[in-house]
């Protein structure tokens, strides 16, 4: 019965029924009447049970894809080739990732993109168009490509969709499971860029929190209240935000801004005729290009965290495109993020090396040390960034997120991505877009004291994959002394090329 009150407490479209229904009966009641009171009651409560256990079936069938633990995990050959547009699922790690025995965490740092959204508007617009001049062009759909008939786009634009609203909610729960110890002693202090899609993530990753912290009746001191205090930033082009880029002049418009781009289309070339053609072979007169069909693949991923289909069941988009194809597609958007915001772009790290400066500060407790684009204003108040906390989280997006990742020299050992063949992430030092930054992608930063060691050790986690970093001498574990890894951010500390924004 604890699960039908569960049930209710969500407000199911069935109420409870009250616990003395029995028990309220007329005086001189016949015992017949008695009799068929209490069977309709009964019979009233098995509807209840009975509709209970069919939305929850229906709930687990559309749920049970993506939890807290490991993320989305149905047709992972093809939803873990998605790019940056895969929903978040649990990357695998050669090191343990659990707290090493004999240690104790000590700090925790969550770096966070917002969960699975909506296309943005201009790409909501280039996909309603080219639906409209399919439906306008096409007479006669090859096998499989019917649906496209009677297809609409009505997938919106911009915001969270109602599973990347879970997705936060899931991240909140496993970052509270991993951190209890943490978090029964302090709230974490919670900043969001000011994007509609980035706050609302936030929040949702508070409520999740704070909804595990309650069910473990974990009580710290002061007893955090819910909704949590979210620092919004602003994302304008004049604000110092280093949870969004926007300040260096060449790297936005300048020499390095269509490096991504570029690599891609290399690839684009050699990966996606053969797709088109087939295409265009089952679309007669569509007359379909390269772009065009990369942007029907597109729509696989985002209808698929529109409408959070049936377990084992993707969209028809999807069934256009084989498992291998799917791989190059996410080679094909790797290739942008690297290139684009990573260690492909002489200014791609630049834009994470503020981020990373702000992380140095509340792992040492120091103040900020940086000529980049954090803001000194906020920095400088205690309120805006405290210093000495245990817990931080941050939402931003998975520009930005790679572009920190650079700055920490995570994916180093890459080397520099071939953008003629095709590399898995195997052979990329674990990287790849779907790996590093998919939808609801997290970076873990933590400190922990262990027996034996003098000084606190770092450990650095992209979804949940244990990413040993260069140059600060890693142990078994993946973990470094901090004063090294604080050594090791030589580039972050020197404002890494930040006087090339504006040559």
């Amino acid at each position: 019965m604890d699960a039908v009150s569960s049930f209710f407490r969500r407000g199911s479209r069935y109420s409870p029924l009250p616990t003395n229904a029995l028990a309220e009966q007329p005086e001189g009641e016949t015992r017949y009447r008695r009799r068929r009171r209490v069977k309709l009651a009964a019979g009233v409560l098995i509807l209840v049970v009975v509709g209970y256990l069919a939305t929850a079936s229906l709930r687990s069938e559309t749920r049970e894809c993506d939890t807290p633990e490991q993320g989305f995990q149905c047709n992972n050959a093809v939803s873990h080739s998605w790019g940056q547009y895969s929903p978040y699922f649990t990357v695998p790690s050669v090191i343990d990732a659990s707290v090493p025995e004999g240690c104790e965490l000590t700090f925790a740092q969550i770096l966070s993109r917002h969960g699975a959204r909506a296309p943005t508007i201009n790409r909501a617009a280039e996909y309603d168009a080219l639906v409209r001049r399919i439906h306008h062009a096409v007479t006669k759909y090859g096998p499989g490509y019917e649906f496209l008939r009677a297809y609409n786009y009505t997938l919106g634009a911009d915001d969270l969709t109602p599973m990347g609203e879970q997705q936060m909610v899931n991240s909140g729960v496993k970052f509270y499971h991993r951190y209890r110890s943490l978090a029964s002693k302090t709230a974490p202090f919670v900043r969001a860029g000011d994007q509609g899609r980035v706050v609302n993530s936030a929040r949702n990753w508070t409520r999740g929190f704070h909804e595990a912290l309650v069910r473990d009746g974990t009580s710290p001191s002061p007893k955090p209240s819910f909704p949590y205090a979210i620092l919004a930033i602003p994302e304008t082009p004049e604000t110092n935000n280093t949870l969004h880029h926007g300040l260096c002049t060449a790297f936005e418009s300048g020499p390095y801004s269509a490096v991504g781009s570029a690599a891609q289309a290399v690839f684009r070339a050699v990966f996606a005729p053969p797709i088109t053609a087939r295409l265009n072979a089952n679309l007669g007169d569509a007359n379909l290009g390269d772009t065009d069909a990369i942007a029907l693949m597109d729509l696989c991923p985002f209808t698929t965290v529109a409408l959070t289909p049936p377990a084992g069941k993707l969209p028809p988009f999807c069934a256009l495109f084989t498992p291998d194809e799917w791989h190059s597609y996410d080679y094909y958007q790797s290739l942008g993020k690297w290139y684009g915001f990573g260690r492909g772009n002489p200014l791609g790290p630049t834009q994470g090396v503020g981020f990373v400066n702000e992380l140095l500060a509340r792992l040492t407790g120091e103040p900020v040390r940086d000529a980049t684009c954090s803001n000194a204003t906020l920095n400088g108040d205690a309120a805006t960034f405290p210093l000495g906390r245990a817990l931080y989280a941050d939402f931003s997006h998975d520009n930005d997120m790679m572009a920190v990742l650079a700055a920490l020299g995570v994916y180093a050992a890459a080397g520099m991505p071939d953008n003629t063949t095709r590399r898995g992430p195997a052979e990329s030092a674990g990287f790849a877009a779907s790996w590093a930054v998919p939808f609801a992608a997290r970076v873990y930063v933590e400190k922990m004291r262990c027996r034996g060691v003098d000084e606190e050790m770092v450990r650095v986690l992209v979804n949940d994959r244990v990413v040993g970093l260069p140059g600060c001498g890693v142990d078994v574990w993946g973990r470094c002394a901090l004063g090294r890894f604080v050594e090791s951010m030589a580039f972050a500390r020197g404002n890494g090329r930040w006087d090339w924004c504006f040559a």
